[in-house]
């Protein structure tokens, strides 16, 4: 799946594209190697492999994302995110959830063009 986006925008749908395929390659590429994330659990992690885990455990639940824009705001090389999302997944229980929530994330120009999230943090302000 090619994830390269020189649309800031656009990031959070590439993300959801990434998550719903199930594709955990394509997921961490649209981070930059040093990005931190708070997971919806509140644990800040840093570091591919501590995002590489996040994200396997949430293809595991069968997730389906879903994002809607609020408001993308660009400031050189430098954007903010606010995307409003909705989430439904299956614990390992059977239980299903479907969580809603407001993302805030900053995502960095790369030196070729794209975007990639530096910081994302789905609680928003929580």
């Amino acid at each position: 799946m090619n994830t390269q986006t020189l649309d800031a925008a656009r990031l959070p749908f590439v993300y959801e594209q990434a998550l719903n395929a199930g594709d955990v390659d394509a997921v961490l590429s649209l981070f930059e190697p040093e990005a931190t994330m708070r997971t919806v659990t509140g644990e800040v992690i840093a570091g591919e492999a501590k995002l590489r885990a996040e994200t396997l455990q949430t293809i595991a639940t069968k997730a389906h994302l879903t994002n809607r824009e609020r408001h993308t705001l660009i400031a050189g090389d430098t954007a903010l995110l606010i995307v409003d999302w909705t989430l439904t997944a299956t614990l390992p229980d059977g239980t299903s959830i479907n969580p809603t929530g407001t993302t805030t994330a900053v995502a960095r120009r790369t030196p070729d063009g794209s975007w990639r999230f530096a910081v994302l943090n789905p609680l928003g302000i929580a």
